[in-house]
């Protein structure tokens, strides 16, 4: 669909700080010498003002199930409740709601050593609670490590990753938290791989990069579960590579350092409105491989992993450039009233549009309804937000301005 001129800008509320930059933080927790806790391999989630980083492999080569939370208020690391099951590394996680799920990895360094076994416990976190609960076991053979893992709406997602030597997967595998069970979906058009990487935008995941061992990759995919089915996005364009990190800030995903044989420190943004991908500032520290990363409030936060000297406890926090959102598009949706208190009037002879979303300035998603001529906007704060109209297959046909009184 050909796009009008853009009328507006959006910007992220946090510009007291330089746009496209990144900010040291405190070290992942602490111990006795006040040097964090060094850690590759881990996992890590947001669950609404909080990131929560845990699991993978110290500088003792000893493999951990401790979690911690991050709190940006007070730039402070917090030790939660202990992961359940085992001990574990390059395990899967994603947030769904207000609940975060991490499961599956191998319990040892190696997966040669004595005792190694490859997991299949998937666990939900309830930050209420400070507990962990367990789910169905991820159903995928006898079980996987170094796989993707991603949400859409209300479900997760386990794409590719290792099942043992030279034995490589490109399942998709679908988490439904409301009836707890697991369903296949369609195969992972890229072939099978592990170390891929991944992140999602709106009703859409995104899964790329990654080796099958003898050839690192650069594609990227784009997962529509509404109509399980994948589609090529351009790829990355910039070295291929492995064991990257990603987070998502608004309506833009972000893809971080990684390993093409060496260490790598590049930033690059990927654009969905746009179908493309823009080169951001360098990470902030020294570059890494099998590090973490996850996004609170628009700020994006990566950390750990393993460098030219070894593994890491360092985090740094990155403020995205100022346009980080949605772009008005044709509008196609009438809109009365417009500046509106209450209730909002909709009509459209555009058949293709099923469903609608309403978006804060900042890209948090406020409303999510079926199409419906009327639209109750009372319990909004005063502002700019955008109306999104989206058609079955999750394709966006229109973004309007909406001000709200």
């Amino acid at each position: 669909m050909k796009k009008i001129t853009l009328l507006f800008t959006l910007f992220i509320t946090t510009l007291s700080f330089a746009e496209n930059t990144w900010e040291k933080i405190s070290d992942l927790g602490s111990d006795t010498t006040g040097n964090g806790l060094k850690r590759e391999r881990a996992v890590g989630f947001s669950i609404g003002n909080y990131g929560y980083v845990g699991t993978g492999i110290d500088t003792a080569e000893i493999v951990h199930d401790d979690f911690w939370k991050y709190d940006p208020s007070t730039n402070a690391w917090t030790q939660i409740a202990t992961l359940p099951g085992s001990v574990r590394r390059n395990g899967t996680s994603f947030t769904i709601g207000s609940k975060g799920y991490v499961g599956l990895g191998i319990n040892t360094v190696n997966s040669t050593d004595v005792g190694a076994m490859i997991l299949v416990d998937f666990w939900e976190y309830d930050p209420m609670t400070n507990a962990w609960i367990q789910v169905a076991n991820y159903p995928g053979g006898s079980g996987i490590y170094f796989a993707a893992g991603f949400s859409v709406q209300d479900k997760g997602y386990v794409c590719g990753g290792k099942m043992g030597p030279n034995n490589y997967s490109d399942e998709l595998w679908e988490f439904n938290p409301q009836t707890n069970q697991w369903s296949q979906k369609s195969n992972f058009p890229g072939g099978v791989r592990y170390q891929l990487t991944s992140f999602s935008i709106d009703n859409n995941g995104y899964v790329g990069l990654g080796t099958d061992q003898d050839l690192y990759r650069k594609d990227f995919w784009k997962y529509n579960p509404t109509t399980d089915q994948w589609n090529s996005i351009p790829d990355l364009p910039a070295s291929a590579r492995a064991n990257a990190t990603t987070f998502t800030i608004g309506q833009r995903g972000y893809v971080c350092m990684g390993t093409n044989g060496g260490l790598l420190d590049d930033l690059w943004e990927y654009n969905p409105f746009t179908n493309q991908w823009a080169v951001r500032a360098n990470y902030g520290g020294t570059r890494r491989k099998g590090a973490v990363g996850f996004s609170i409030n628009n700020i994006g936060y990566v950390g750990t992993g393993k460098g030219n000297s070894g593994k890491k406890a360092s985090f740094q926090k990155y403020y995205p450039p100022a346009v980080v959102g949605i772009e008005e598009m044709q509008n196609v949706i009438s809109i009365f009233p417009n500046p509106v208190q209450n209730q909002l009037n909709l009509s459209t002879s555009n058949a293709e549009i099923s469903h609608l979303e309403i978006y804060a300035l900042s890209g948090v998603k406020m409303i999510n309804a079926e199409w419906n001529s009327q639209i109750d906007v009372h319990f909004l704060e005063t502002g700019t937000y955008f109306l999104r109209g989206i058609n079955a297959e999750g394709q966006t046909i229109t973004t309007q301005k909406i001000i709200k009184l």
